[in-house]
């Protein structure tokens, strides 16, 4: 079976630490990865199996 939870942690930090390179007048592109990580976050909380 997937290790989702494995692949979630590995694809949010990758996403974590580009926001941290990116500089500041990519605050575009800084947006659209913020949100999109905002969302995978909600969305593994939401779905977790306790």
């Amino acid at each position: 079976m997937a290790n989702y939870q494995k692949m979630y942690y590995i694809l949010c930090r990758a996403v974590d630490e580009a926001l941290d390179i990116l500089p500041e007048d990519a605050a575009e592109v800084r947006q659209v990865l913020q949100r999109a990580l905002d969302q995978a976050e909600e969305t593994y909380i939401d779905t977790v199996e306790d």
